[in-house]
């Protein structure tokens, strides 16, 4: 007999309102208080579709979002995690902070708290959007990304994605 686990599904996306995106600071472990796009846990019997991604974003931000095209896709092995990120649009400028956030925010590219992001996957589609953004491409990437750690070398900040294909 083969048992197989198949890893748990994490949806989220990059809401963007006039050249800047929506960041969450954490209200919960792991890495509560560190920033992260919205995102969560997806059920095992719902299908990812398009409402239940902007009920990710409401969650999160009570933030109302049309979802775009995909992003990035990041593959968490150490934690048996798929984060599968989109693009958003803000639909206006109205959020909050929800049950799972202390504090949120608009932050242009240069205003992202960078050395406080919760987690690589994070970072990497943060990354990712603002490099397609100014390339004006939309093309979406891969990448296998390890659980965060503490950084010897760095306290309170995890350590870096290990690999990646596309662009």
């Amino acid at each position: 007999m083969v048992h197989y686990k198949n890893p748990l599904l994490v949806l989220g996306c990059v809401p963007e309102w006039q050249g800047k995106v929506l960041l969450c600071r954490r209200a919960i472990e792991p890495r509560l208080g560190f920033w992260t796009v919205p995102a969560g846990f997806h059920g095992k019997r719902r299908k990812p579709c398009k409402p239940r991604r902007r009920a990710k974003c409401y969650e999160e931000a009570l933030a109302k979002v049309e979802i775009g095209s995909l992003l990035a896709v990041a593959s968490v092995t150490g934690a048996h995690q798929v984060h599968v990120m989109f693009r958003a649009k803000l639909l206006q400028p109205e959020f909050a902070p929800g049950p799972e956030s202390l504090e949120v925010g608009l932050y242009a590219e240069a205003e992202i708290p960078w050395a406080h992001l919760a987690f690589p996957s994070g970072e990497f589609t943060l990354r990712k959007y603002f490099r397609g953004s100014r390339r004006r491409t939309r093309g979406s990437s891969f990448r296998r990304a390890e659980p965060p750690a503490e950084n010897p070398e760095e306290p309170g900040r995890s350590r870096r994605i290990i690999s990646q294909t596309g662009s």
